[in-house]
């Protein structure tokens, strides 16, 4: 097991991502037995946990476009990872995607509560919840037996997603959405797709 945590750790955007987050909880540390902290640190994480589903469903898993730099843009954010989903380099978010969304959230953040560790405990739930999905997305792809029935049940509902049906069950970490939003089916209803490994290829 160390070895995946050691892979997972110094992976360049994963590593990047950690100090991050360790220079933002520093940031806070002033105001973190305030409750307005923790408020905000959740409200981040809730963000996170609703932005992994409708950016999967909706963005990743848009139908192909046509703009040659915008079908680029896709396949190495997730067109890819569904062709070789073991793939190290596909599995992660890119930094260029990851960073430009957390400081429009954290500027938004700004602007509505004018307070710098308000909007530094929102970042720092943010980060910290991307890093569980990172997490979490990691040893879904990996040979890794979650040691609870929770981790074992999200690994297999994410690799139905990969390898039966690419249109359901989009969450990594929870399920929640997909049971709201009707995208969480018993995988013995959900007929094989043609198109799982292949996203391109949907008309």
């Amino acid at each position: 097991m160390i070895k995946y945590w050691k892979e997972f750790i110094l992976y360049p955007d994963i590593s990047f991502m950690l100090i991050l987050f360790t220079f933002l909880f520093i940031f806070i540390i002033p105001q973190i037995f305030q409750w307005e902290a923790w408020l905000a640190i959740l409200i981040g994480m809730i963000v996170y946990t609703i932005s992994e589903y409708f950016i999967h469903r909706f963005l990743f898993h848009i139908r192909t476009p046509n703009h040659p730099l915008f079908l680029k843009l896709i396949r190495r954010l997730h067109y890819d990872h569904h062709v070789d989903p073991t793939n190290l380099k596909l599995l992660f978010l890119p930094l260029w995607f990851s960073i430009p969304n957390f400081l429009l959230l954290t500027f938004i953040t700004y602007s509505i509560t004018k307070d710098k560790y308000i909007t530094g405990a929102f970042a720092t739930g943010l980060v910290g919840y991307f890093l569980y999905y990172e997490w979490k997305h990691y040893i879904a792809h990996k040979p890794i037996q979650p040691s609870t029935a929770l981790g074992k049940k999200l690994k297999k509902v994410h690799l139905w997603h990969h390898y039966k049906n690419e249109n359901y069950w989009f969450g990594v970490t929870h399920s929640s959405i997909d049971k709201t939003m009707g995208t969480y089916r018993n995988h013995k209803e959900v007929e094989k797709s043609a198109t799982a490994k292949n996203l391109e290829k949907r008309v």
